[in-house]
């Protein structure tokens, strides 16, 4: 599995339940989440990723989806993020976030499912909580970390 990827769009939505849009550029803050999003807040899942990989699922089945289709704040490529363990740490364009969720589960069916009969961001997607600020735009790479490597650093040492 790769250790690195790249995201292709950072998206924000000023509601809840609707699709996002690619703003090309944010920025994470601790305890939030992408400023400007609807989802962001104190919480676990601050911040949403969605493998490019995923959506290219989703078209194949004859969808017209595009980042931000799904919801998710970061479109990526390059990493199968859904593999990634609860705990993983991230270097996402200059933040650190932690990975706190996998999936979700849907409680009311999207109109994604109920044009394809199916979606992909309950099993797919990921959630992160954000420990470091930071900027993050299109290009940025997005880096799994080594556990010793997003570990806080110890204030008595």
């Amino acid at each position: 599995m790769s250790r690195k990827g790249t995201i292709l769009a950072v998206c924000t939505s000023e509601r809840k339940g609707t699709p996002k849009h690619d703003v090309g550029r944010g920025e994470l803050r601790v305890d939030w989440g992408l400023v400007g999003d609807a989802h962001a807040g104190n919480w676990h899942r601050q911040v949403s990723l969605l493998a490019w990989e995923s959506i290219e699922k989703m078209r194949a089945k004859g969808l017209n989806v595009r980042a931000g289709s799904f919801a998710e704040n970061l479109t990526t490529q390059g990493l199968e993020l859904h593999t990634l363990p609860v705990g993983a740490r991230l270097r996402i364009g200059t933040a650190l976030a932690e990975v706190t969720q996998i999936g979700k589960i849907c409680h009311d069916r999207c109109a994604i499912y109920y044009t394809a009969g199916d979606c992909v961001m309950p099993r797919e997607g990921i959630f992160v909580r954000v420990l470091e600020p930071g900027q993050v735009q299109v290009g940025d790479v997005v880096e799994v970390l080594e556990p010793e490597e997003g570990a806080p650093t110890d204030p008595q040492a």
